[in-house]
């Protein structure tokens, strides 16, 4: 892991010395140099991304498909929200924001005497072994990750956001970052915040983020596979995230219903947000709180909404491209879609 950090640590100097560095002086950026330095990190990482999902997923796709692409279209949509999200177009939109607010905010904590805690130093000569930490690390930002995405799921006004990635219907491996940006800037701004209380240095960040990020597009692949009985327990698999992003068991729960008066369960259960399978990277979290659903089943993905009218008889309606998507996502946030 060490050589691999200083080969890419080589070629991300020479790319900002040599194409970054001189584009911000000529335009006047020179005094966000050390911004733009971590940024040429995120954008190299992005490219070698793309790289393994073209070359690799990509024929998997094509060898061991779930269902026959028949909507292009959308499928170009995503593409565009991968591309906005991997070439760090949405990350250099936080470098502006949300980044500068967290260093203010703990720089302030830190002179202030409150100190963050180091998860790497809890045993000193093994936790802070690079590929200890970063093992350390992935755990816990899955964990914080899976609470996320329940979060997402549980909260009316959250999955109003979220209900977007699910709208999918034509799942490929483009699809993970189909996303309201909104969702995203909820996301990213809790994961910072934990990336700062726990000491992770900007290097093992945009590690953790990448390891992350490819994982989930092989899970959005369209590919008709699994990990086998014990794969399945030890890493999510496009079968089981294809599960959670299923029409009703994906993002529903099903609970009795009660009579009022008796307290006696009713005829008819009760269909609430919900469902199975919010794991990240690892399926533990769903085992532990009984989460998770290991059947070997592969079907159609979208919302519920999509495929039966609602009470006033229509479908709901996501939007076709990128800014429609946007916008109609704020309409739904606000009550009016």
């Amino acid at each position: 892991m060490g050589w691999l950090g200083s080969v890419f640590d080589s070629v991300q100097q020479w790319f900002f010395e040599s194409v970054l560095q001189p584009l911000m002086f000529t335009t006047g950026l020179a005094s966000l140099l050390e911004n733009g330095y971590e940024a040429s990190g995120w954008l190299l990482v992005g490219l070698l991304q793309l790289v393994v999902i073209v070359a690799v997923i990509g024929p998997m796709q094509r060898w061991w498909p779930v269902e026959q692409i028949n909507d292009r279209a959308t499928i170009r949509t995503d593409i565009l929200y991968t591309l906005i999200h991997r070439l760090g177009l949405f990350r250099l939109a936080l470098f502006f924001t949300v980044d500068p607010l967290a260093d203010s905010l703990f720089g302030a904590l830190r002179v202030a005497g409150v100190s963050t805690f180091q998860l790497d130093g809890i045993w000193p000569g093994v936790t802070d072994l690079s590929w200890v930490s970063l093992l350390l690390y992935l755990v816990v930002f899955d964990f914080v990750d899976y609470w996320i995405h329940r979060g997402q799921h549980h909260f009316e006004w959250w999955w109003r956001l979220h209900s977007l990635h699910h709208a999918q219907r034509q799942m490929t491996m483009w699809s993970d970052n189909r996303n309201h940006l909104l969702d995203d800037l909820l996301r990213d701004v809790i994961l910072v915040t934990v990336a700062q209380l726990i000491g992770v240095a900007p290097g093992q960040f945009i590690a953790i983020v990448a390891i992350t990020q490819l994982s989930e597009s092989f899970q959005h692949a369209n590919v008709r596979l699994w990990f086998g009985q014990v794969g399945e327990r030890l890493w999510i698999s496009p079968r089981f995230h294809r599960l959670h992003h299923s029409i009703g068991i994906g993002h529903e729960t099903v609970k009795p219903s009660t009579d009022a008066a008796a307290g006696l369960p009713a005829a008819q259960p009760r269909v609430v947000l919900g469902g199975h399978n919010f794991g990240v990277l690892l399926p533990w979290w769903d085992m532990l709180m009984g989460t998770a659903n290991f059947e070997k089943r592969f079907d159609p993905t979208g919302v519920r909404d999509q495929v039966e009218p609602g009470p006033d008889g229509r479908l709901r309606d996501y939007g076709a491209g990128f800014w429609s998507q946007q916008w109609r996502g704020v309409l739904r946030l606000l009550g009016k879609a």
